[in-house]
């Protein structure tokens, strides 16, 4: 949540990676923790004991930590933070693993076959590293800033929703994720005859479009690129004194030709 400063230009954001990877490492320590034991008890077998109390304080615990999980994960994506959901994440494993070991212990209670925790154990261990394993891929994602396809789809959406004749052209569009802040950048083809000051009024329509569609923090660095000759194929403004060639179609942005360096034609 600290403000961007000399040292740290783009924010604070990325610790939230760091923080996800961390705890997706200790989530699959957890389920590595439970495996080993589940193996050492094959070979030392321990007695069962106070099965009833068991019972009763793995229900209330595992209700308990299912609300809280629940909760984290809804408020964690209210407020765009991976930290919180990942938290979530960390409190509902703690459910499923009660849930797993109230129906080991019933099992257990009523048939006797004491070994049988062991490989309820080792099940919800394996779970257990799956979700761990899920956050740490989430995290080395986000540190190596990987495409995020479903922001840029909605991204994409919206400027397509609302789309003006004067954007000739979009691309290279890119999406960097600092925590629950976004940076984008992109190209935008715009008249070339046009004065600076109207290329920035649109451009700024661009930018005030984009941050008032999405939930995050946003900041976009927009390249303006006069048009070519070859734009006048997909150049949709009539009353063009420059146009050299005529209009043919209209190219439908999407993330394959969006994110790709360089400018759109009629084919």
């Amino acid at each position: 949540a600290k403000p961007k400063d000399m040292d740290h230009p783009y924010g604070h954001g990325k610790i939230e990676f760091l923080s996800v990877g961390l705890e997706g490492f200790l989530i699959s320590l957890a389920g590595l923790t439970m495996i080993g034991k589940s193996l050492y008890n094959f070979i030392f077998p321990q007695e069962l004991s106070y099965i009833e109390w068991g019972l009763y304080l793995s229900a209330i615990t595992g209700f308990l930590n299912f609300m809280l999980g629940k909760y984290l994960e809804k408020k964690g994506k209210e407020l765009q933070s991976i930290t919180i959901q990942a938290d979530g994440k960390h409190i509902s494993s703690d459910a499923y693993s009660s849930i797993g070991l109230i129906v080991g212990l019933i099992i257990i209670y009523f048939t006797k076959i004491t070994w049988l925790d062991n490989i309820f154990s080792m099940i919800l261990g394996i779970m257990i590293i799956v979700t761990g394993y899920k956050l740490l891929r989430k995290s080395v994602a986000g540190v190596m800033d990987e495409a995020d396809h479903n922001t840029l789809e909605e991204i994409i959406t919206v400027i397509n929703e609302n789309r003006k004749k004067e954007w000739i052209d979009i691309h290279n569009m890119r999406l960097i994720k600092y925590g629950s802040d976004l940076h984008i950048d992109c190209h935008v083809t715009l008249p070339w005859y046009e004065s600076l000051i109207e290329s920035h009024e649109k451009i700024k329509e661009i930018e005030h479009l984009i941050a008032s569609k999405t939930e995050n923090h946003v900041e976009i660095f927009i390249h303006p690129d006069p048009c070519l000759p070859s734009s006048c194929s997909i150049c949709k403004i009539e009353a063009c004194k420059e146009r050299q060639f005529p209009y043919k179609e209209t190219i439908e942005w999407n993330i394959k030709n969006l994110i790709l360096n360089e400018k759109h034609k009629s084919n």
